[in-house]
């Protein structure tokens, strides 16, 4: 207990400048949350003189409160970066990368099977403001070489590529933009930080070769229950963090304190999580591409997808060997299949549900049109109707059952 004010205050004041504070030493399972938007400094010196920057100090809510930092530290850690910023989305991740770090006459390279936002992003509000833009075959690093100019300053990678799942050789395309002095960009959703390491691409620990930054689209396995938006840019590069700092202060963009609660208590479970879903999408991967009606099976951890060979060789010493890759596969429905019949093998599965996004607890599944979203020549994927599944957490023999009941009721 603390000594009462004499005279005793007015209950209004007393409850907002309580003399009480508890105890400093405490250790729970989970830190503590903070919520803030103004931060009180103890002298006009400090207001004048302490700076967010480096996480030395907290100056406005907007800026950072200790449930941030601790966030952000763990998303670097987990990435293999020094450095984090966190955003409202994943795709917020993208567009302040490109705001970050392009200007008017600039140009980006961007791979043809980029997550379609980031596609979307570029043609719309970057191409506005006078950057150009070119696609190139992400599984053809002589085609990427091609399409850079004097101007190009950003290439954008993935690994593995949005709904088609081709795997690049990204070590190849990162050497290709150290050599021409272009900045490297990867979305990291895909790998979690778990497949592989983006900023130690040789694996040594050495850190010599790898990506200048990423985006992680942490609404995904980060959150893992399909109910928060939020996403991170992480680097290595002082500099690059510094201006994507900046531009993040000049948005105005800042994260839900209860949203960053959510993923940090989530985090520990995350390698579990990843692992459990990556081998129940490869037994479903294997029973559906023995169905009569698939034609082609694209998940890089098996043989014969595209890029399986750089799958194998930047993520295939995990687990003894058998690799890590997320719980997402897709699968190419043979050409003499009616979208109506392609739509109705959807809507018959009963665990899988009709919805975007992924690496939540729920099962989901989406047809494509994959030649709309597509403009580079020399695609890999067999001619049909690509349908993408994404793998909760359900039982892998239940949502087999599932999927044949819903073979043979679409297909019969």
């Amino acid at each position: 207990m603390t000594d009462r004010l004499n005279p005793p205050l007015h209950p209004a004041t007393d409850l907002i400048h309580h003399q009480y504070e508890p105890p400093a030493a405490y250790a729970a399972p989970q830190p503590g949350v903070f919520k803030a938007s103004t931060v009180f400094f103890p002298s006009v010196e400090a207001m004048r003189t302490w700076d967010w920057k480096d996480k030395s100090a907290f100056t406005y809510g907007l800026h950072g409160t200790p449930t941030t930092y601790i966030l952000e530290e763990r998303i670097a850690t987990l990435e293999g970066g020094l450095h984090c910023v966190l955003v409202p989305s994943g795709l917020a991740s993208i567009s302040v990368i490109g705001i970050a770090l392009l200007k008017a006459g600039d140009h980006i390279l961007v791979p043809d099977n980029a997550y379609g936002p980031n596609k979307a992003f570029a043609q719309s509000e970057l191409r506005r403001f006078g950057v150009s833009i070119s696609y190139f075959d992400p599984l053809d690093v002589n085609d990427m070489a091609a399409k850079i100019t004097p101007a190009t300053r950003l290439a954008w990678l993935e690994a593995a590529g949005s709904v088609s799942m081709e795997f690049p050789d990204l070590p190849a395309q990162v050497r290709l933009c150290r050599e021409r002095g272009i900045l490297s960009a990867l979305d990291n959703t895909w790998g979690a930080g778990l497949a592989f390491n983006a900023f130690d691409l040789d694996g040594d620990g050495s850190y010599a070769l790898g990506v200048d930054v990423t985006a992680h689209s942490l609404t995904k396995y980060p959150s893992g229950g399909g109910d928060v938006l939020m996403g991170s840019i992480v680097s290595r590069n002082p500099e690059i963090h510094r201006r994507v700092q900046a531009t993040h202060m000049h948005l105005g963009l800042g994260v839900g304190v209860n949203d960053l609660e959510t993923v940090i208590r989530s985090l520990p479970s995350l390698p579990l999580r990843y692992r459990a879903q990556d081998l129940a999408a490869r037994q479903l991967a294997r029973f559906l591409a023995a169905q009569p009606q698939v034609v082609q099976l694209l998940h890089p951890a098996f043989d014969g997808a595209p890029g399986h060979a750089h799958w194998q060789a930047l993520c295939g010493h995990h687990h003894g060997g058998e690799g890590a890759a997320a719980g997402l596969f897709s699968v190419v429905f043979d050409a003499r299949y009616s979208q109506a019949q392609i739509d109705a093998f959807c809507e018959s599965l009963r665990f899988f549900k009709l919805g975007y996004s992924w690496g939540g607890p729920v099962s989901l599944v989406v047809p494509y049109d994959i030649a709309s979203m597509r403009s580079v020549k020399g695609s890999a994927l067999k001619p049909g109707t690509v349908v993408r599944f994404s793998i909760g957490l359900e039982s892998a023999d239940d949502l087999q059952a599932d999927l044949a009941q819903a073979l043979q009721a679409a297909f019969a």
